[in-house]
């Protein structure tokens, strides 16, 4: 893998390149929406991805389930994105009154019986997405011919002796604006030639020595594991689209991604869990800000890269210790190259380089 070259700088640039970053590579793979502690059976929680709205829902007896937040009949929202599940027995669209149980079925709508054409209840269903449980999580996918889940998330299923399942308890969650593209700090994520130096008193300092790093690879994941300094592992998963997981030897798990926004922007969410309610306030506050110094000492390195990203730059050669990198990259490549041809006419030679 380390024959391959690193992506080019253009990539982090084009507009063209973002859309279909937010829509080609995005649709590909399944996306964690919400904590499954934010919505309980007989809520709703109103969500946007990508800026698309989604509604969440679950079903007394049932698994959770997503549907595009718009009623079929005029497109208005159910209800406005919120920060966790609201009690709901049926979901009333806010401009005709039609009306539709957790299940995305029509049980009504408003003088239904002066509809000039034929009117049939079975029509009008909600637009449906596929959803799923896993860890504590609620993934949900954009488009139905997407991997599936298992094989996204195979890396971290088949690493034992992770609470992964254990259902955690999810203790803070924040979000800070980056002036780069997703891609370079997905990139730096992965990059485990630059901790040592870049984050010395930090991360660094959960990670171990770095000859004592062990990679290990999926199809679409990777992961970094190191002894850590207090006993056992410390566990740092790669995953698709732009996801990282933290795990540590205590069961704490911290989810990392850089959501796009615009092809120079994107948006960093931070997610931490602990399998049980018996970290306090304060040991939960003390971890965030240990997770966010790091991070800031990543954005400063991330926002100068995409100075440097023009058209003209092609980043140097790869090293050993960023192999995840190249790893993801691959993946990356195979997407894009799928939408090389007529839709990207000004880089179409640069695209076709892409195929491997």
């Amino acid at each position: 893998m380390l024959n391959q070259s690193f992506l080019p700088g253009w990539l982090y640039r084009d507009e063209e390149i973002h859309r279909l970053d937010c829509t080609l590579y995005a649709n590909h793979f399944w996306h964690p929406v919400a904590a499954a502690a934010d919505l309980r059976p007989g809520q709703s929680l109103a969500i946007t991805l990508l800026h698309q709205p989604l509604l969440l829902t679950w079903p007394e007896g049932e698994q959770p389930r997503a549907f595009r937040n718009r009623c079929p009949h005029r497109g208005a929202a159910f209800q406005a994105d919120g920060e966790a599940g609201k009690p709901c027995r049926r979901l009333i669209c806010p401009y005709h009154g039609w009306t539709y149980n957790l299940q995305g079925e029509l049980l009504a709508a408003t003088r239904e019986s002066d509809f000039e054409h034929g009117f049939d209840r079975r029509d009008w269903g909600l637009h449906e997405l596929p959803c799923r449980l896993d860890g504590p999580l609620i993934w949900v996918s954009l488009n139905a011919q997407a991997i599936s889940l298992d094989e996204q998330l195979a890396i971290v299923h088949d690493t034992s002796n992770i609470p992964w399942s254990a259902a955690p308890i999810q203790l803070r969650q924040v979000q800070r604006s980056l002036a780069c593209n997703w891609k370079i700090a997905h990139d730096n994520t992965l990059d485990d030639y630059h901790v040592a130096i870049a984050h010395p008193k930090t991360l660094h300092r959960e990670q171990g020595p770095v000859r004592q790093y062990v990679h290990r690879f999926s199809r679409y994941g990777t992961l970094l594991e190191t002894p850590h300094p207090d006993g056992g592992r410390f566990l740092t998963f790669g995953l698709p689209p732009w996801s990282h997981l933290l795990v540590w030897p205590d069961g704490r798990i911290a989810l990392l991604e850089f959501l796009p926004n615009l092809p120079s922007c994107c948006t960093m969410q931070l997610r931490l869990f602990a399998p049980t309610e018996t970290v306090d306030n304060a040991a939960a506050d003390a971890w965030l800000e240990q997770l966010l110094t790091f991070l800031e000492e990543d954005r400063v390195l991330v926002e100068s890269a995409q100075l440097g990203y023009d058209d003209t730059f092609n980043p140097g050669p790869p090293h050993r210790l960023e192999q995840r990198i190249l790893h993801w990259q691959s993946i990356y490549r195979s997407q894009l190259s799928t939408a090389a041809g007529n839709k990207l006419e000004r880089n179409h030679d640069a695209i076709s380089a892409l195929r491997i």
